[in-house]
């Protein structure tokens, strides 16, 4: 079996595969960080729920099982404005449904905060000195950013177009994560709110790749060895997983949405806001199919998904995922359910196998000479599988 091709993540890192659990808010436990980690990849914390103190008891938590480095992720985003006119109108959408479950017209669950990074954070990062910080939906502002490199953390974060990469670079990153269409999650977009003019994964790596200079990170569509190696291929010196790792033991996901990842048809998500007022990839539902998938005058995120979340308690205790946000990427066909450092592992040792036949093959067709088939034109040239071609 060959070695990484390249140690740019792995040096910059600290790890030892090239291979980064996505930071699933709601979804990532403990259990699955550490697992990553022992495994060699990079665990990532979710703190974007989290107060403080819970981020610090998480780390402290996380630190005493396992002393590899940690990903804690944070969300950018604008802190929501509140438009009474727009909230009563995505209530009054949402009537007939409350109506039809016995609930009152203005009912509405609380929605665990989602708080955007601030001094304080900056504050906690300083203590608590993590070797990874990652963030979705830009990067926090000049002076609480340089606040974090002075930790002596790498900064990573979310780029779904070419142009949000650049950007990113120039504004400090030490390395891009190149976020196709086919990401499960919400988009990390940031310049732009134009859903549809969004990248797939494999036509974005190389476009960023060739436009910056740090590493940069593959995501979206990619869960087995095929697509990391091919993704490699392109350029990327890592990939980020989510939805393959929603299938492990120690994902915190309900049964409900463990049975429609188990069912899941590669032509079954689409992209909406419905669920938090961002654009998201999930399974597509009834809420999805009848409120979206891109519902207009829609409540800030994270404010939308509240009127919706009573709706979900109601709807699962029934037995029905009709409002659940069944969060998933486009590749969840290709998921399967082995223990988190199980999975790293094997999703490795799949990706090293690929490389290692291609290199082979190269080497191999890198010592003929047109002369030892007779029957090719000489004018051909050998291509990097290992057939002639014109």
């Amino acid at each position: 079996m060959t070695a990484w091709a390249s140690r740019r993540i792995l040096d910059l890192l600290g790890i030892d595969l090239p291979i980064i659990q996505a930071p699933m808010a709601g979804v990532v436990t403990a259990a699955m960080v550490v697992a990553v980690a022992e495994a060699g990849g990079l665990g990532s914390l979710p703190c974007a729920m989290l107060d403080p103190g819970q981020i610090s008891a998480e780390l402290a938590m996380l630190r005493r099982r396992t002393s590899k480095p940690i990903n804690l992720n944070f969300f950018c985003h604008a802190p929501p404005g509140v438009d009474a006119a727009r909230g009563a109108a995505w209530r009054q959408r949402l009537w007939s449904y409350h109506a039809e479950y016995a609930l009152a017209a203005d009912s509405s669950a609380d929605v665990l905060p989602v708080t955007p990074f601030d001094g304080g954070h900056c504050n906690l990062l300083a203590a608590l000195k993590p070797e990874i910080v990652s963030f979705h939906f830009g990067l926090p502002d000049q002076g609480l950013l340089a606040r974090v490199k002075a930790t002596g953390a790498k900064i990573l974060c979310s780029a779904t177009t070419v142009e949000e990469a650049v950007w990113l670079e120039r504004n400090g990153c030490d390395a891009i994560i190149a976020q196709g269409i086919e990401a499960g999650g919400h988009r990390g977009m940031f310049l732009s709110d134009d859903v549809t003019m969004q990248v797939g994964t494999m036509a974005l790596v190389p476009q960023v790749v060739d436009a910056v200079e740090v590493p940069v990170i593959a995501a979206g569509g990619i869960a087995d060895g095929r697509g990391i190696a091919a993704a490699f291929a392109l350029g990327a010196s890592a990939v980020q997983l989510g939805t393959a790792y929603l299938f492990c033991p120690e994902a915190k996901i309900s049964p409900l949405h463990r049975q429609a990842l188990a069912t899941m048809r590669e032509d079954r998500t689409t992209i909406t806001n419905i669920f938090s007022g961002r654009p998201a990839r999930v399974i597509a539902n009834r809420a999805v199919r009848e409120l979206g998938p891109m519902a207009e005058r829609i409540p800030d995120f994270p404010l939308a998904g509240a009127a919706i979340a009573s709706l979900r308690a109601k709807a699962e205790a029934a037995g029905s995922a009709d409002f659940t946000p069944l969060w998933s990427g486009q590749a969840a066909r290709l998921g399967r359910e082995l223990p988190a450092g199980e999975l790293t592992t094997r999703l490795a040792e799949e990706a090293l196998g690929r490389l290692g036949d291609t290199s082979d093959r190269i080497a191999r067709n890198a010592a003929l000479q047109p002369s030892d088939c007779p029957s090719a034109p000489q004018s051909r040239k050998i291509d990097d599988v290992g057939y002639w071609s014109g």
